[in-house]
């Protein structure tokens, strides 16, 4: 894509405005776009000579969100929506803002980041167990040793008066 300044962006547009000459005319004589020197025209009638100058700008969230709003309440193009808010770039940046919203609301309206990613942080190595001595560890599963011995015996118990209830049960009956 081809970069013209802005005294030759207002001299095609002026020449198209006076009335000279039609876009054909102005397109085959600088070989340029057609679409090129429609949205130079449109951006000169409604922002003016600031319309032609560069601008390089980010746009937040919000405003494409509101340009979003404004086309569909207004059933504006995506062309006169860039020459409206002054959007820089081609048709493309407005339809890409609408795929956007389209797969993920608002959220995805949000400015990327530019650039190089941020060198990654260093992960913290994990730190040791705390250091726990062989006494206490000792008396942990010693502790735990007579717990499930205690927990068997009192299962046991229990199964021998069950089998003796059924047993006393089947004299009883027979």
């Amino acid at each position: 894509m081809a970069k013209y300044n802005e005294a030759f962006k207002l001299l095609v547009v002026q020449r198209y405005t006076e009335g000279q000459e039609g876009y054909r005319r102005l397109v085959k004589q600088y070989g340029l776009d057609h679409a090129t020197v429609r949205r130079w025209v449109k951006s000169y009638e409604h922002h003016g000579l600031s319309g032609l100058q560069k601008n390089f700008s980010r746009y937040s969230a919000e405003f494409k969100l509101s340009v979003l709003q404004r086309m569909r309440q207004e059933y504006l193009s995506a062309r006169q929506a860039i020459a409206l808010f002054d959007i820089r770039g081609r048709v493309g940046v407005v339809r890409e803002w609408e795929r956007q919203y389209h797969e993920g609301a608002f959220q995805a309206l949000e400015p990327k980041p530019r650039g190089r990613p941020t060198k990654m942080p260093t992960a913290e190595p994990p730190k040791p167990p705390l250091p726990v001595t062989e006494k206490s560890s000792l008396e942990q599963l010693l502790q735990e040793n007579e717990y499930l011995r205690a927990e068997v015996a009192y299962l046991k118990k229990l199964r021998a008066l069950r089998q003796a209830k059924e047993q006393a049960a089947q004299q009883k009956c027979g």
